[in-house]
């Protein structure tokens, strides 16, 4: 096991062309170009496979882009209550919701907005799949393959004592009888070979279960617009599994949707010095790239330099672990430079907070094709007043 993630962010591509002084900041500006060229491949992988591809909210919900997410994909999957509301209300298609655990209150507003709705555990399924089978909807169970292929123990899945998902070794038939499909959500930020793995290893368990279902679902964490990825090996195994068996495949990508689509652009406010050269900058690792904290992970800095002068970069926040990480510029920095970190488009957008009071970045879409810029959302005092009480 490794103690850090290492990004996955490829070349700046044409953001290397975006003037960062353009947008205020800090701010999220995203490539809608990008972000198409993503889909058509997901598109592609779904025309050749026969596969149901949904976008995963919990990774990318900017739904300002939900009409091309519609154009190209069958829906999106949702996390619960409000991303399902979301789902539904902008981007319609396919609504597929799993959560760890419903509440009471929810669950019928969930059933109501949700053609799947996948239980976590067989007690939550036997306590609200009646509800599901009477307004005609599609029953799953998210299960544990209890075969791990996660490098950092936190995004696994499948690590010991896991909260997710039943342990497939506790499967039984009664159990299945009550569902429609199987869900499994093992990989993170990974290729076609640990897919691969994971079902040589799941398959002997399930292979009693299958005749009786409708559909398995694969999850997310699969990088399939990344440049490496087997794209032709996804494309048979899915192939080979619905003429096999008979079954609708789903796959949940997230990331995939908005790899390489994004930049966090920041700004420099102060250049301290405590044992070597400091940055202070607006955008903070706790509320803006909470990843880099919790991962962690180092993201990448676009131009970064080989060689040249090194400074720490941390946040405003008071928190003394806000660092963002070490990184070096050809020559020395200015206090109101800007500067950008690359691959920021999922996760981080979504997971921003207001501690400390610091400001939410901006939300802006770029269209690296004709240059237009939209600054979509500027956050203010409201954002963070309303969210206390």
């Amino acid at each position: 096991m490794s103690d850090m993630m290492q990004t996955q962010a490829g070349d700046a591509g044409a953001f290397r062309t975006f003037d960062l002084s353009r947008a205020p900041s800090p701010c999220f500006v995203i490539d809608e170009v990008a972000v198409t060229r993503n889909l058509a491949i997901l598109k592609d992988i779904s025309n050749q496979s026969g596969a149901h591809v949904l976008s995963a909210l919990k990774a990318f919900s900017m739904f300002a882009l939900a009409p091309v997410v519609r154009d190209y994909l069958s829906g999106t999957c949702a996390s619960g209550i409000f991303e399902a509301r979301l789902a539904r209300e902008e981007y319609g298609g396919e609504v597929a919701t799993f959560c760890a655990g419903y509440k009471e209150s929810d669950i019928d507003e969930i059933v109501a907005l949700s053609d799947h709705i996948i239980f976590n555990s067989p007690a939550q399924l036997a306590r609200f799949s009646p509800r599901c089978r009477a307004a005609g909807k599609q029953i799953g169970l998210r299960i544990n393959p209890e075969h791990s292929e996660g490098d950092i123990p936190k995004y696994d899945p499948c690590a010991p004592c896991s909260r997710l998902g039943t342990p497939v070794s506790l499967l039984t038939p009664e159990i299945v009888a009550q569902v429609d499909g199987l869900h499994m959500h093992t990989l993170c930020e990974q290729g076609f070979e640990p897919l691969q793995r994971t079902w040589n290893a799941v398959h002997p368990k399930l292979a009693s279960y299958l005749p009786s279902l409708k559909w398995l679902n694969f999850g997310g964490g699969h990088h399939i617009t990344r440049a490496d990825y087997a794209r032709e090996q996804l494309i048979d195994f899915i192939k080979s599994l619905r003429a096999e068996h008979a079954l609708d495949i789903y796959l949940e990508p997230g990331e995939a949707v908005a790899l390489d689509a994004g930049i966090l652009v920041g700004e420099i406010l102060d250049l301290p010095t405590n044992g070597m050269d400091l940055a202070i900058t607006d955008i903070s690792a706790t509320c803006h790239m909470p990843d880099v904290i919790e991962a962690p992970y180092r993201p990448a800095l676009m131009d970064e330099a080989e060689a040249g002068q090194t400074y720490r970069l941390g946040g405003p926040s008071c928190l003394a672990g806000d660092v963002i990480g070490d990184y070096t510029w050809d020559k020395p920095l200015e206090i109101g430079q800007r500067f950008a970190f690359l691959d920021q488009a999922h996760y981080s957008m979504v997971k921003t907070n207001t501690f400390n009071g610091v400001p939410l970045p901006a939300i802006a879409l770029w269209n690296s094709d004709t240059d237009t810029l939209k600054i979509l959302k500027q956050f203010d005092y409201s954002d963070f007043k309303e969210r206390l009480s």
